[in-house]
């Protein structure tokens, strides 16, 4: 089984996401919950300007836990996006989010797993 190489998991509330996700920057994050120590990843995402911001946006919601890291452009963040949809569901459609990572308005990126952009 692949490794996200992310930081984590924590929990998905206001307070962790606070003191684990200290920096505002481009990032990408996995969601999901924790079973018998295992977690489960359900959904993966980036932000391309502040993650922090971004995984409060889900707290709340269905996920329970996350794991995280910093990236030093938008572009990097897409790509680990991309990555991560690419392993961890991909056109199998195992994850919640089923279609694969949107590159940024305005940008010709291409995802590093696959054609779709190409």
């Amino acid at each position: 089984m692949p490794q996200t190489g992310l930081k984590g998991p924590y929990s998905l509330d206001y307070e962790t996401i606070d003191r684990e996700v200290t920096r505002t920057s481009p990032g990408a994050y996995v969601l999901g919950r924790v079973k018998d120590n295992v977690f489960y990843i359900a959904y993966v995402g980036r932000s391309d300007t502040d993650i922090n911001r971004r995984l409060k946006e889900w707290v709340g919601k269905k996920y329970t836990h996350f794991k995280f890291d910093y990236f030093g452009s938008p572009k990097a963040a897409f790509e680990k996006e991309c990555h991560l949809w690419h392993d961890w569901g991909g056109p199998e459609g195992k994850l919640d989010n089923e279609k694969h990572p949107e590159r940024p308005e305005g940008t010709n990126w291409k995802c590093p797993r696959c054609d779709i952009y190409g």
